[in-house]
């Protein structure tokens, strides 16, 4: 068999992921944040790119390039908000029912524009610094003030006191009683109250010390925890001795006790998340789906200076730089032109197809999936999933990640439409907050009443939304009504 070399010409068609490319692709699953860090790196990399900052915070605008308007009308529909999505409160803290103010979930409520950013707590001293101030007023010898600095190490942002006062005495050369007691008199006298505790129950046990409140029944109320997070209000009744008013007076007061009595300070600034996109009602009576012009860089290239550095340059080195410059300018900013474009695109199909949800609320929220917002828009399924990543809706209902709206299907036992996840978690919650004494749904009823209402549900996955809701079951649910029903 003899070997020969041969030339031949062959055509085929290839995606060649050129750096332009790549870089469109990144621009378009970067938040707002990312964004700009991005584009200012590109401005110091590239002597053509000029950033300009909006002089409008909270502008909403489109990038030229097209005649496209930067907002349009859909889902034509004109009823009012109605009801807000509730939070939902940290499962740890939920657990033992303590009442935390919360405005968490999955959206937060707002009644225009951007006036949710009103309602943003200020950021104010940290935990570490507030702590120290407090031991240069309570603590005098310096010793024991070189102690209560050395604790600082181990305050975690809860303002709870992670380490054993021998480990402590032990590596700082002391008697464990002199660390015990340097603890005991910042227990005792710093605000707020249940900082340096080591654990819940003493935390919970400063509070009321400091209020005179603490007395044998509380005290065997709180070294019985354990009980109150199972609800198991029977066995607590058993332990104090207390009938059902006295029991249920006593609960009240620890829930309005704060168990985490550091958080009220930062650890760092907090970054406020800023919608990319705004959905206001139209005065046509649509929706207007726009674009947040506060989270749309503008980036400008100075064609003047261009050819004036082109005319400066000599050397075909400097020449072919300030080239490569320009196009690579004039890239970014049709990659961010796109990138808006895309965005707006994806959102206005999101409205369209969620409208019932904008008018009645999270019962009415509708299977979607990706794909079908793909197909929608003529776009890839990757495309819609890198737009929808980390970026906000402004809605009259609350704030939302896009990604919220994508939710699973949920079969129709009656062979109707299907129902998203998130309605039906909705409607679960609903049921458990309409429940009596005399009917607890255990998790078989909710599947068979969801079964009645058109929702073909399996009892394990109520259980599985149930749990996500932080809602506990049945024999817990019974257990706390029955310890609020009045003595006879």
């Amino acid at each position: 068999m003899m070997l020969s070399a041969k030339l031949q010409l062959r055509q085929s068609q290839s995606l060649v992921m050129t750096p332009q490319l790549l870089q469109s692709i990144r621009l378009l699953q970067f938040n707002h944040l990312e964004l700009k860090s991005f584009i200012e790196a590109e401005a110091e990399r590239n002597p053509l790119i000029e950033v300009v900052e909006n002089p409008e915070p909270g502008a909403t605008t489109v990038p030229s390039g097209e005649d496209a308007p930067g907002a349009r009308h859909v889902a034509e529909v004109d009823t009012e908000a109605g009801e807000m999505l509730p939070g939902e409160a940290p499962r740890a803290e939920a657990e033992y029912g303590f009442s935390t103010p919360w405005g968490g979930g999955a959206g937060t409520s707002t009644g225009d524009g951007a006036a949710w950013i009103e309602d943003l707590p200020e950021t104010g001293h940290s935990l570490i610094a507030h702590a120290e101030a407090e031991i240069g007023e309570i603590i005098a010898g310096p010793i024991d003030k070189a102690i209560a600095l050395a604790l600082l190490d181990h305050l975690d942002e809860a303002g709870y006191l992670r380490v054993a006062a021998r480990d402590a005495a032990e590596a700082l050369g002391v008697p464990t009683a002199t660390v015990e007691a340097v603890i005991a008199t910042l227990q005792a006298e710093a605000d707020p109250a249940g900082l340096f505790a080591r654990d819940l129950g003493e935390c919970l046990t400063l509070q009321l010390k400091r209020r005179d409140r603490l007395d044998p029944v509380m005290e065997r109320v709180l070294a019985n925890l354990d009980l109150l997070a199972r609800r198991d209000f029977q066995a607590l009744k058993r332990l104090t001795g207390e009938d059902e008013a006295g029991l249920l007076d006593i609960l009240s007061e620890i829930r309005h006790l704060d168990p985490k009595p550091g958080r009220a300070f930062s650890q760092e600034p907090a970054t406020p998340v800023v919608p990319e996109v705004l959905l206001t009602r139209s005065l046509e009576g649509g929706w207007r789906v726009e674009l947040n012009g506060q989270t749309l860089p503008k980036v400008l290239v100075d064609q003047d200076y261009v050819r004036r550095v082109s005319a400066g340059a000599r050397a075909e080195e400097d020449r072919s730089f300030v080239t490569d410059c320009q196009h690579s300018a004039n890239w970014l900013m049709r990659s961010l032109d796109q990138r808006a474009r895309t965005i707006l695109k994806v959102a206005e199909e999101i409205v369209r197809r969620q409208e019932a949800f904008f008018e009645k609320g999270v019962a009415q929220l509708k299977p979607l999936t990706l794909m079908a917002v793909a197909n929608a828009i003529g776009m890839h399924e990757s495309t819609v999933s890198r737009v929808t990543s980390n970026k906000f809706m402004a809605t009259p209902r609350g704030l939302f990640e896009l990604k919220y709206f994508f939710t699973v299907a949920i079969a129709s036992s009656a062979g109707g439409d299907a129902h998203s996840a998130e309605s039906v978690k909705h409607r679960i919650r609903k049921l458990v907050d309409a429940e009596t004494a005399g009917k607890i749904l255990s998790d078989d009823d909710i599947a068979a009443t969801l079964k009645a209402e058109g929702v073909d549900l399996a009892r394990r996955t109520v259980a599985k939304y149930r749990e996500a809701l932080s809602i506990p079951s049945s024999i817990q649910r019974r257990r706390e009504m029955n310890a609020r029903q009045p003595a006879c």
